[in-house]
């Protein structure tokens, strides 16, 4: 069940509707980790090539996987309101299927908020990079289904896409 507009309040704004960022400074410290997903669709041409190692740029796994951990620690640079986090440990991975890349970042954190942004910044950085280093033999490709998979610890608990009955 998807939340009705109006019935939770946004804490990035304040009463008069301004965006400000939101004080953490009385927070409890705690291990943090969220996982976000990203696909790449391409053509099965271009997924031989990617195993082969046959793209004219060179190892488009290795770039963006090298790519999306460097956003994870960048994320607070590139959106607006995110607070700076000690990254502790980020992952990229990849699960080539018949048509597409499917990646996945984890990244994990002991800090007063979550690390989802971080999380969905490297997957999006990293889905870009498969992009870049495939355009030159498909044009055509497509990234999709960018979205937290999962997160644990903080305030409101553990959470996964799996159990929330938000996408039921």
């Amino acid at each position: 069940m998807r939340m009705e507009e109006g019935s939770v309040s946004l804490t990035h704004l304040r009463t008069d509707g301004t965006a400000h960022m939101v004080d953490v400074s009385e927070k409890v410290e705690s291990n943090r980790e969220a996982t976000a997903t990203a696909t790449v669709r391409t053509t099965r041409e271009v997924l031989l090539l990617l195993t082969s190692e046959g793209l004219p740029k060179g190892d488009a796994m290795a770039v963006a996987r090298v790519a999306g951990i460097l956003a994870a620690k960048k994320t607070s640079e590139l959106i607006a309101l995110c607070h700076p986090l000690p990254v502790a440990k980020a992952t990229v991975d990849f699960v080539l299927g018949p048509d597409s890349v499917q990646l996945a970042a984890t990244v994990k954190t002991r800090g007063v908020t979550g690390v989802e942004m971080e999380a969905l910044t490297a997957v999006s950085v990293a889905a870009l990079n498969v992009y870049d280093m495939i355009k030159a033999v498909d044009k055509h490709a497509v990234l999709t289904d960018i979205r937290v998979l999962a997160k644990i610890g903080g305030k409101s608990g553990d959470w996964s896409l799996e159990t929330s009955e938000e996408w039921a």
